[in-house]
């Protein structure tokens, strides 16, 4: 397949299902995910447990990401050298291993925030390369027609484990400790590492490997930059996700200070999460993404997010997460699906790496900062500060491609 081929024809949600990779993989990766954010919420507690301050939450958070942002594209160029699913397992069973240690370490009694920050920061550096890895996998699980629908189901799975795993840690944090719930997510790992396990390896779709030396990454980056379509997708990304995706920063001061206590944040996370989960979904459903669904998304995450900032109880805060969660998991998904549409085989990896850094990588920029505004300024601008510049950002990409459109049907289409 190439950059260029045409558009594939259907438009069923969950035809990427019907290869048996992909059902194995994605089940397993479900349980995992749900541990894992399982751990990233009793991980936020945790910190604003000990310290009570936000900029402590945006520097964990930053610290976490700050891998992804340094090794993201090098790690790209690696798993595009690499049989991607060995790559997985090696990233999925250290990943395990940090989540165990971790455990160990809180029910000790040994947790202090230097500590945590450390573990943490070793977190950041398996994912900056599990992320590609776990990606580019997804890519080669079906036949190249239904890669787009293959990544946005990857998102939908993605973000239909956080429906669960916030409210479920919020919950057990109470109930069992924090400590337990990293052993849990350090259990949870077995699915994903026997889902890889069971993947028949003939009925992959593996493609070339890249060939070593050269300039993989600036490679990377050239194509991006002559591609108008892929190049408004990675600003808009990059810039919106660096500032209106801080939910772990932003939320559980706004649970603490306006909504009745930390408890909510797990709650309203979820919630926010079956909105992801539909508009990953609603995604999937199409054969072609185009620009249009992509920035009409990021507008709908910016005025939801100003709608939840202010919102005076946990009740109202609740109606809000579902479009603002509708929003974002479109976004996200849509991002993935140009991506793919745009992306030669071999380059696959790389690109997928160039979204995580773009995605993830922005964070230890906007961590910080979403935290400072937090307790400087005050909880509700924590939120709307971000989705202000959601909003903005949407308007002038879409102003700037119907100024100056790229080739007939790329830049704006609305297929």
């Amino acid at each position: 397949m190439t950059a260029t081929a045409a558009p594939p024809t259907g438009s069923q949600t969950f035809r990427a299902l019907r290869h048996r990779n992909a059902r194995i993989y994605f089940a397993g990766l479900l349980v995992s995910n749900i541990g894992t954010w399982l751990q990233l919420t009793a991980m936020s507690l945790l910190v604003y447990d000990l310290t009570g301050k936000s900029t402590d939450l945006g520097i964990t958070v930053a610290l976490q990401f700050l891998p992804m942002l340094v090794l993201g594209a090098w790690a790209g160029a690696v798993a595009d050298r690499r049989d991607k699913r060995t790559l997985a397992l090696l990233t999925q069973s250290l990943l395990a291993v940090q989540a165990l240690v971790l455990g160990v370490v809180v029910l000790a009694g040994l947790e202090s925030v230097g500590v945590i920050w450390t573990l943490t920061f070793g977190l950041g550096v398996l994912n900056a390369f599990e992320n590609p890895a776990r990606r580019g996998l997804v890519t080669e699980l079906v036949e190249p027609p239904d890669i787009a629908n293959a990544t946005s189901l990857n998102t939908a799975v993605m973000t239909g484990s956080r429906i669960f795993g916030p409210a479920l840690g919020a919950f057990l944090v109470g109930l069992i400790g924090s400590g337990w719930c990293f052993v849990l997510n350090g259990v949870s790992f077995v699915a994903v590492l026997v889902s890889l396990l069971a993947l028949d390896r003939s009925e992959l779709h593996t493609p070339p490997l890249a060939p070593r030396g050269g300039r993989p990454v600036r490679d990377a980056l050239s194509f991006v930059r002559h591609r108008r379509q892929l190049l408004v997708t990675f600003v808009v990304m990059t810039v919106v996700s660096t500032f209106a995706f801080n939910y772990g920063v932003a939320l559980p001061k706004l649970a603490d200070q306006r909504w009745g206590g930390e408890v909510w944040f797990g709650v309203v996370l979820s919630a926010t999460s079956i909105g992801s989960f539909i508009g990953s979904l609603l995604t999937a459903r199409m054969s072609w993404v185009s620009s249009r669904w992509y920035l009409v998304n990021v507008l709908l995450l910016g005025v939801a997010g100003i709608g939840m900032a202010w919102a005076p109880n946990v009740a109202v805060a609740l109606l809000w997460s579902l479009p603002l969660g509708i929003g974002g998991g479109a976004f996200i998904s849509a991002g993935n699906g140009i991506t793919q549409q745009e992306s030669p085989p071999d380059m696959r990896g790389r690109l997928l790496a160039l979204t995580a850094v773009a995605f993830l990588g922005s964070t230890p920029i906007g961590g910080p900062i979403t935290g400072a505004i937090g307790d400087h300024v005050g909880a509700e601008w924590a939120l709307a500060y971000g989705s202000v510049i959601a909003v903005v950002t949407a308007l002038a990409a879409a102003a700037f491609l119907r100024a100056r459109p790229a080739q007939p049907g790329a830049a704006f289409s609305t297929r």
